[in-house]
């Protein structure tokens, strides 16, 4: 999509990042990606880029060449004032990031949870604050955003903040402010006993900004107060404004009509191309895919599996989760490995019990099945260039990335169609060959089998199909560069919004 002439002769807007994960400083799942690969494109645009995170225990600044850029900055809360550091380093591309840095908040090992996987306790304060401070920051070092782009639960109050404390404010009064919702099920919901610190007034309690069920709803306090909201894929914006998958917020977000919007996630090729990628045993492109078969190997020897060019290997990468369909592959996978020529490679973690599963089955299906319990950069490289099919069966899916990483290093992704899966996988047609992948609707286990039935016929009895598929795959363009002019786009039209918003006395909120 291009921007329109009128939006192309404007100037480029100043924009303001704020966000919990950013690669390569701290990442726990694929927002810390996509706000990377985001900024690189918006700031090679000619845009002024500059995104706010937290200072976590893990970051290790030296090796960022991470500078002093404000010590202290004090931050004002609805109740007292608080007081961090601020360290200033690069990103990709070269945009500027600022690390706020406050010992009791963020000099921890998790970024939202303990090692048992339990939610901190004062994770409204945290992020609450890193909301303030990156508003707080602008101020001081005398940065005037003409958008602020605010990024799931985390960092949803900022809208909140820009309208109730900023809005005559001379530096950020004007500024239009977007929140982009990653995964509408990860919400914020904390008691209402947080508020007084928060500073956002129980005059403003109520349920059509932020109150829900008598707690706190840092999203959908930033689904009422942003200008322009998007999600991460037309088919995920069409599924959560649905009852079933909205999450108690569909309501909130259908009546934001055109202001709402779903924009696919791009991933960068700098990092995922089989051309130039470092981690994989050979190089391959569309037009020449000797390389892949050396990839293939190199894969069966790094996860202890027979190596064999001539039968199908699967992958999987992923969070033990339900969500992300292990629940469904644990309940058919060994009967696909016992009816099936097939083999498997699984990487991931999370839920303990999944662990044990998967981590347990190279021991009963030697040679078949290989595992990995952890994550591991290189084998999620060389997972993506050595096998043939890409297993993701998600219950939802507000995007994904690896089903499109798969497509361009020539593997073709197994989905179910849900969210930005059924957006970014063309259905094989058996008649012609077309298509990049195989799809299923229905999360049931005869479902899943059969669909990779289906794939696993095609790839020994109409090779050629598979030749047709693999070269369509990586042909298919999901580059940042698309998705920036997207994103161009939205942020003049929550400008124009912000504008009518102030002609009419801030009447759209009040």
């Amino acid at each position: 999509m291009h921007l329109t002439a009128q939006a192309q002769t404007k100037a480029k807007p100043n924009i303001l990042v704020v966000t919990s994960e950013l690669y390569p400083f701290a990442k726990v799942g694929g927002l810390a990606d996509v706000v990377s690969a985001l900024c690189s494109a918006l700031r090679s645009f000619g845009h002024d880029v500059r995104i706010v995170m937290p200072r976590y225990a893990g970051i290790d600044l030296k090796q960022y060449d991470a500078r002093i850029s404000l010590e202290p900055m004090g931050v004002w809360m609805g109740n007292v004032e608080e007081w961090c550091s601020v360290y200033r380093a690069s990103g990709e591309g070269g945009v500027p990031v600022y690390l706020i840095e406050h010992q009791l908040y963020f000099n921890r090992e998790g970024l939202y949870h303990d090692t048992a996987m339990h939610d901190y306790d004062d994770n409204p304060r945290r992020f609450g604050f890193l909301s303030r401070a990156a508003l707080q920051l602008c101020k001081d070092i005398g940065f005037k955003p003409a958008i602020v782009h605010a990024h799931d639960w985390q960092t949803a109050l900022v809208p909140a903040y820009l309208k109730l404390w900023h809005w005559n404010d001379r530096l950020l009064g004007s500024a239009a402010s977007v929140l982009t919702i990653h995964n509408v099920a990860y919400q914020g919901v904390y008691p209402k006993s947080h508020l007084p610190y928060l500073g956002l007034g129980w005059h403003n309690f109520t349920s059509d900004k932020f109150e829900s069920y008598d707690r706190i709803n840092f999203l959908k306090s930033g689904i009422n107060y942003a200008d322009c909201i998007t999600t991460v894929s037309p088919n995920y914006a069409r599924e959560i404004t649905t009852p079933f998958g909205g999450f108690g917020l569909a309501p909130f977000l259908s009546a934001r009509g055109s202001c709402f919007k779903g924009i696919i996630n791009g991933i960068d090729y700098s990092v995922w191309n089989p051309q130039t990628d470092p981690l994989i045993a050979a190089r391959f492109s569309a037009d020449s895919l000797d390389g892949k078969k050396a990839c293939k190997r190199q894969l069966q020897e790094l996860f202890d599996i027979r190596p064999d060019e001539n039968i199908a290997l699967i992958g999987m990468i992923g969070r033990f989760v339900a969500q992300k369909g292990f629940e469904l592959i644990a309940r058919t996978i060994e009967r696909i490995v016992q009816n099936m020529m097939v083999q498997f490679v699984i990487l991931g973690s999370g839920e303990h019990h999944f662990e044990s599963y998967f981590g347990d089955l190279p021991r009963r299906y030697s040679g078949r099945v290989g595992s990995f319990i952890g994550f591991d950069n290189k084998r999620a490289h060389v997972i993506e260039a050595g096998c043939d099919f890409y297993l993701m069966p998600s219950l939802f899916e507000p995007c994904g990335l690896t089903q499109m990483y798969s497509q361009r290093y020539g593997t073709i992704p197994i989905v179910r169609a849900t969210g930005g899966l059924d957006d970014t996988v063309e259905q094989y047609n058996e008649t012609t060959g077309e298509g990049t992948g195989f799809k299923f609707r229905d999360p049931t286990e005869d479902a899943l089998y059969y669909t990779i039935g289906w794939a696993i016929s095609t790839w020994y009895d109409r090779p050629h199909h598979i030749r047709s598929m693999v070269q369509k795959a990586m042909k298919q363009d999901f580059s940042w560069q698309h998705r920036a002019h997207e994103y161009e786009s939205m942020y003049y039209q929550a400008v124009t919004r912000k504008k009518k918003w102030d002609e009419n006395h801030r009447s759209y909120y009040w």
